[in-house]
């Protein structure tokens, strides 16, 4: 899908208390090594090894209201301001996430080949998703590396149209995109890279 444009960003749109306010809940739980989709609980020590070259990341899975309230504006906003028009209704729990040093998550995208079979959970099931969020949480001074970058990819010859998301530098700065965009953060080399994601969905486009 060709689009005008593949992210908005919002420079400093969160207050740094705010920021604060979802470290401190994120640090209150005990963080997991972030997993791939369907990725069973338990690995093999070479399914572990291969995990770690493409996801390297520690998760703690937040459901606060207040963080919603707060965040969803953006992502209407976005979905308007940058043409896209998406259908969604829902969004899945925020996750919290840790890039320690040497920590990366490779090229991916978030959308899913078929949607959530969830007949129990009517607010997940027939949906996929179809934006998602990204929002800093740290001082980039205290960290390098872990740069967000995009794949746009050239519709014309497939060649790979990189460009790193620099505008979210800044702590409360936040960018959404289509989650069928290819994305990476590159690894840390210095300090911790926190960040707040959220994933909206909503029923398959037509």
């Amino acid at each position: 899908m060709n689009l005008k444009n593949y992210y908005w960003y919002f420079q400093k749109a969160i207050p740094e208390s705010f920021c604060d306010k979802i470290i401190k809940e994120g640090f209150k739980k005990n963080p997991q090594s972030g997993r791939i989709l369907n990725q069973k609980n338990k690995l093999s020590e070479k399914e572990e090894k291969k995990l770690k070259e493409l996801r390297n990341s520690n998760i703690v899975w937040l459901n606060n209201k207040w963080i919603y309230e707060k965040l969803h504006p953006y992502i209407n906003v976005a979905n308007i301001n940058a043409g896209w028009n998406f259908e969604w209704d829902w969004s899945e729990p925020a996750q919290f996430t840790i890039y320690n040093k040497n920590q990366h998550y490779h090229w991916h995208c978030d959308s899913h080949k078929d949607p959530y079979d969830r007949p129990d959970d009517l607010n997940h099931h027939n949906k996929t998703r179809k934006l998602s969020m990204t929002l800093s949480l740290s001082d980039p001074k205290d960290y390098k590396g872990g740069e967000l970058e995009f794949d746009f990819r050239d519709s014309t010859n497939g060649e790979p149209v990189l460009k790193k998301c620099t505008e979210i530098l800044p702590k409360g700065s936040l960018v959404v995109f289509p989650s069928f965009v290819y994305h990476r953060v590159r690894p840390v080399t210095k300090g911790t890279r926190l960040s707040l994601v959220i994933w909206s969905i909503g029923y398959p486009f037509k």
